[in-house]
């Protein structure tokens, strides 16, 4: 395995120097490493990876240097547009090194929401025109791999990319930052503490669940939250029919529910979301806000941090997403932190006119022995839409 240590200083050598990106499982260890390491104004933490491109491409505008975006394979989704329509060569030719952790690798066993993508990783990039070479696991031969992938965005001015699969990285524990550093850092290391918050995320939706109505309609957004939603309906002895887990396609839960709301205005929709994926897109919340939904509620747990895949944090602690959603046109926007809050705003949503919106901040983190469904994302989708059709569960 690749030393992180070791790779971020072959990065600096490389003259690569600015960082950007969405964090992913596969590549925790490197991206808590450049966070640890990385001056002040030298790593973003981006809402997505199309903006984690741009501000590479800012940083060569600014620098003449290549700047370094790590993302998972999913999120080549999300870059495209910027890749072809303003680092391709074509365009603007702006070199970019593209570090992927490639989730679903034929032959690695790894969750359906990753399988497609897993599929087409490589295809897609030389669809885009993007030379790539698969990461080796060793220093010295990743090393080598750097520096032909430099050279050749030296030659050429070409974005490149580097496929890193399971187990490239090793695991690396992060450092504890100064904390003049958590000041100077936004995207890595500021943010409101959260040991603060009283409970965590698994906690909160025990308030959450029990005060839903038999018929109410509940859209979830990837993650552990789903995980969490899945296990509570087990232990309690329900069905999972009412519950539509989206495992994939971060950032795009609310949007779902709200599609499910417009189609059912007499069943109220609950989207339960979390503060990394609302960043992600977040003009949703206005498309939202100005939807005219009467019978959706949005409630987002806020921990501060991409929990699922190494819980770098994100800036859902710094900004006031009640005051986004109200400025969104949301009827009702509300925040609370304990069990006696979450239970009273929640008769407050459920008694008002929406869109509505709840904030619910939690510390971050979950329990380790954490589960994932036993159904199948298609069987999951067939459960729920039974449940929205059948009368007798009106």
């Amino acid at each position: 395995m690749i030393d992180c240590r070791f790779f971020y200083k072959a990065l600096l050598e490389n003259e690569i120097d600015f960082f950007s990106g969405v964090p992913d499982s596969l590549l925790k260890g490197i991206s808590a490493c450049i966070a640890d390491h990385a001056p002040a104004g030298r790593h973003i933490i981006a809402a997505n990876e199309g903006n984690a491109v741009a501000l590479a491409a800012g940083h060569h505008l600014a620098t003449g240097k290549t700047g370094l975006v790590y993302l998972q394979n999913s999120g080549l989704g999300n870059a495209v547009n910027p890749l072809v329509s303003l680092a391709d060569p074509l365009v603007y030719k702006i070199p970019v090194l593209l570090l992927i952790g490639w989730r679903g690798e034929p032959g690695v066993l790894d969750e359906p929401q990753h399988l497609k993508q897993g599929l087409i990783t490589l295809p897609l990039l030389e669809a885009l025109g993007i030379n790539y070479t698969l990461l080796p696991d060793s220093d010295q031969e990743a090393f080598e791999a750097l520096g032909r992938a430099a050279e050749h965005m030296r030659s050429t001015g070409e974005p490149y990319a580097l496929v890193a699969g399971k187990g490239i990285f090793a695991d690396y524990k992060r450092e504890a930052a100064p904390a003049s550093k958590q000041a100077e850092q936004p995207g890595s290391f500021a943010g409101e503490p959260a040991k603060r918050y009283a409970l965590q995320r698994e906690e909160a939706l025990k308030s959450v669940l029990p005060a839903l109505e038999p018929a109410d309609l509940l859209v979830s957004t990837t993650g552990k939250l789903s995980r969490e939603i899945y296990e509570y309906r087990a232990a309690a002895g329900q069905g999972h029919e009412k519950d539509f887990l989206n495992v994939g396609s971060m950032g795009h839960a609310s949007q779902i529910a709200l599609g499910i709301a417009l189609n059912k205005p007499d069943r109220n929709v609950y989207c339960l979301d979390g503060d990394g994926a609302v960043l992600m897109h977040m003009g949703a919340l206005a498309i939202t806000g100005s939807s005219g939904a009467g019978n959706y509620k949005h409630l987002v747990f806020n921990n501060g941090a991409h929990d699922s895949v190494g819980g770098q944090p994100t800036l859902g602690y710094e900004i006031d997403l009640v005051g986004a959603a109200k400025a969104c046109g949301y009827k009702l926007a509300l925040r609370a932190e304990s069990e006696e809050e979450i239970s009273a705003e929640l008769e407050r949503l459920k008694a008002g006119e929406g869109p509505s919106f709840l904030e619910i901040r939690v510390r971050p983190g979950a329990r380790s022995d954490l589960g994932r469904p036993k159904t199948t994302p298609q069987e999951n989708k067939v459960h729920f839409m039974e449940f929205l059709s059948s009368p007798d569960r009106q």
